[in-house]
């Protein structure tokens, strides 16, 4: 690790700005699952421990239109927060202005600030002014286009930054690389210290054999993370609704499965420079229409016509199950089937299953709708590392650099 961590950098005493990932689901003005405050808490106990001014600040979902005003605020979260830490969190109702520095400039050494929701920036200007175009959607975008003076401004309001929120670290944001470009020390909180250890260790070292395994709807969203592993792993094992456009490829009948015809010819390309390390299904879970109807086993690779693949059938799961059986690392990004479907989540909860079950390998899952199956699942504790970012987990596991840690310093 290059970057500057925590431990790293002197706070006590210090306004220390940490953006936190409190994008949280919400459902009539209450938090509705922690998991993500929860995750935080490790960094903002060990600043309040060393005797920081702890100024915290997140988005809440997006922000397009003047109702997300009210939709998105972040008092809920505070109290929350306040519930967890067991101290005082004060709420500031702005994420710019007078009420928000005097606030700050009052801190007492251990004292917290939420401030409000970042995204609120991008739909009101400088002047505090809602903007808007003529359907009612956002133009100020200071946020989420790293407005410059935005950025600036924030980072005046500190001494140090702390970026803890893997969850948008793959976006170039005001709150994120804004403010470590403007300030005079920055680095990483644990929660992002933690994800890039463990993506490191799963994606760019991985202890041989590795097998990673691809599922999900759609070839085209992946296809930079195969092109990637495929340079990494000894095996890939490909799932979900993008198998189709590869059973398409090879010839077979896909009936009314999910298709990307304009991906048929990558599918091929990807096959052809494999060597055989791309593992595709041999079997399928079928049904006449997308719904949690009982399931049909299809016979091979064929989709019978009029009916709709929707999981991996139970030739595959035998199969995909000798293929891990004595890996060392696992990276698993997408789920296997319409896991929401009880008739076809049995794929994704065998592929858990046997993940779960292997000795001595250190086991992955990027984020995404492949974490929320496995924890849904009951498989939370079951594997090495969990990651809390899809976007960030599934850029990285294409090898892009990622904006948000890029723009910290380095040690």
């Amino acid at each position: 690790m290059h970057k500057k961590e925590l431990k790293d950098v002197q706070v006590n005493g210090k306004k220390v700005l940490v953006r936190v990932d409190f994008n949280v689901p919400m459902k009539d003005g209450q938090v509705t699952d922690d998991n993500r405050i929860t995750a935080a808490l490790p960094t903002i106990k060990y600043l309040l421990e060393h005797d920081a001014k702890v100024i915290l600040f997140s988005h809440l979902g997006k922000v397009k239109t003047a109702d997300d005003l009210k939709k998105r605020d972040m008092a809920p979260v505070a109290k929350v927060l306040e519930q967890k830490l067991g101290r005082p969190v004060k709420f500031v109702n702005a994420f710019e202005g007078k009420e928000l520095e005097t606030a700050i400039n009052q801190m007492q050494n251990q004292d917290v600030i939420l401030f409000q929701n970042t995204r609120f920036a991008d739909i009101l200007d400088q002047n505090s002014q809602i903007s808007v175009d003529d359907n009612g959607n956002a133009t100020a975008k200071r946020e989420s286009k790293n407005d410059p003076a935005l950025g600036k401004y924030w980072a005046s309001l500190g001494d140090v930054f702390v970026n803890d929120a893997f969850g948008t670290a793959h976006r170039a944001h005001a709150s994120n690389v804004g403010i470590a470009t403007n300030i005079g020390e920055s680095c990483l909180g644990f929660l992002v210290e933690k994800e890039v250890k463990m993506l490191s260790q799963g994606v760019d070292s991985p202890v041989k054999p590795f097998v990673a395994i691809i599922g999900g709807a759609k070839v085209s969203d992946k296809i930079g993370v195969i092109e990637h592993l495929l340079t990494k792993a000894d095996k890939i094992l490909i799932g979900g609704g993008m198998a189709y456009t590869f059973f398409a490829a090879q010839g077979h009948n896909i009936g009314n499965s999910l298709l990307e015809a304009d991906k048929i010819d990558v599918a091929k390309e990807f096959l052809a420079k494999a060597n055989g390390k791309i593992i595709l299904p041999i079997d399928a879970l079928e049904a006449p229409e997308f719904a949690d109807v009982p399931a049909k086993v299809t016979n091979g690779a064929e989709i019978d016509e009029g009916y709709m693949g929707l999981d991996i059938g139970p030739k595959t799961i035998e199969l995909f199950k000798n293929e891990l059986a004595g890996a060392k690392t696992v990276a698993w990004n997408g789920p296997m089937g319409v896991f929401e479907f009880s008739n076809y989540s049995i794929g994704t909860k065998a592929i858990c299953a046997a993940i779960a079950e292997l000795k001595d390998a250190f086991t992955l899952i990027g984020g995404g709708d492949s974490a929320a199956a496995a924890i849904q699942l009951g498989y939370k504790d079951k594997f090495t590392h969990i990651s809390t970012g899809g976007g960030a987990s599934l850029e990285y596991m294409e090898g892009k650099p990622l904006p948000g840690i890029e723009a910290v310093q380095n040690k």
